[in-house]
């Protein structure tokens, strides 16, 4: 009897170990099921004066206009102007997915350190106001960047560092000057907090109509923050920067769609194929002219045009990851669908024509 009782003893808590074991998996497994990636951000490039490169992390091309390229990990450069008389005439300007204009004088270096954006609503009424959270954070070598930025929801946070200091935006148009020996933060409209490297601590809040300048402290000591004024004399070179920012932002608007792939459920092989293929697509360069939005084609170098509104089957950017119920079986086949961030140039109603008149194509009247 004694035996006995020893060796149900000994089994006893066995099963309640095998049992507790089998409570701790359960959840494990369902929470990575339903783990989902943010999608991948997109910047779309509106405009582009003089010569300007993107370094992709893959490889180093030049930047395009009507292009549309993955944001994260991206460095953008512009290139800086032989004589000063072009100054003015090397430039770019941009779009992100969550609605940031941007212009990029000559001369510039912006390293976009992380971009991320949490899936939207595809059908949206207010495009002033970013479609979903998002984090920006980004550091301006050197150049000019100016920014016009959309209603920023509640959760969402940019930061543009530079060599001297740090700015917290939250809107609405802003300039940044990274030089050599300072950096120069002008606030045109909307708030910020601007910090002067990491031993400043508590920051300073730079309001509309002020202009912060950060310049290198000594060794062991803070940079120095000065809040003033802007100056009657820069504003105009400001405002100009700023609206070419804002204008950009009306070239574009962003929309969520679904393609299929073929893939596996989550977490299976196929879906790994799946979802390379999403990224080497995703890490593809999209352009297109007036004709190819209209038309759906592709152009003269065989890079897939853009989606119109019109077309609604052209393949596009890719996100991450599929959603959760994406994957299904079709044919005896596993196809996964993926959502994408599409960019859709924006054509104006009236287009404007121009006429061109010869001599020979001018019809006189007998006797006339």
């Amino acid at each position: 009897m004694k035996t006995e009782r020893r060796v149900s003893s000994l089994r006893k808590p066995i099963l309640l170990g095998s049992t507790f074991l089998l409570v701790l998996l359960v959840p494990v497994s369902v929470q990575a099921q339903g783990r989902k990636k943010n999608p991948t951000s997109k910047v779309f490039i509106s405009d582009l004066s003089g010569e300007a490169q993107i370094d992709t992390g893959d490889n180093i091309q030049d930047l395009n206009k009507r292009s549309v390229y993955t944001a994260q990990g991206t460095i953008i450069e512009t290139k800086k102007s032989d004589r000063p008389e072009d100054q003015g005439k090397i430039f770019s300007t941009m779009v992100y997915s969550n609605g940031t204009g941007a212009y990029f004088d000559q001369d510039t270096k912006v390293e976009v350190k992380r971009f991320v954006q949490e899936p939207f609503t595809p059908t949206r009424t207010d495009m002033d106001v970013e479609p979903s959270i998002s984090q920006t954070q980004a550091y301006v070598a050197r150049g000019t960047v100016g920014l016009c930025t959309s209603k920023l929801v509640a959760g969402s946070n940019m930061t543009y560092n530079t060599p001297h200091g740090a700015i917290n935006i939250r809107g609405k148009k802003v300039v940044i000057e990274a030089k050599d020996n300072e950096t120069k933060i002008s606030m045109l409209e909307g708030d910020s907090t601007v910090r002067g490297g990491d031993m400043d601590l508590g920051g300073h809040t730079l309001h509309a109509g002020e202009q912060a300048i950060i310049q290198q402290g000594r060794a062991g000591q803070p940079n120095i923050v000065r809040v003033q004024a802007i100056p009657p004399a820069e504003t105009q070179a400001l405002d100009d920067k700023v609206a070419q920012a804002c204008m950009a932002k009306k070239t574009v608007y962003f929309e969520v769609k679904e393609r299929v792939i073929e893939g596996g459920a989550p977490g299976t092989p196929e879906a790994a194929v799946a979802e390379s293929v999403a990224k080497a697509e995703n890490s593809k360069t999209t352009s297109a002219t007036p004709d190819d939005t209209a038309s759906g084609g592709s152009n003269a170098t065989g890079v897939t045009a853009f989606n119109s509104p019109t077309t609604a089957s052209a393949p596009v950017t890719a996100f991450d990851a599929p959603a959760a119920n994406s994957s299904f079986a079709t044919s005896g086949s596993k196809t996964t669908v993926v959502q994408e961030i599409v960019a859709v140039p924006v054509v104006p109603v009236n287009l404007p024509v121009q006429f061109t008149i010869s001599p020979a194509r001018i019809v006189t009247q007998p006797g006339g």
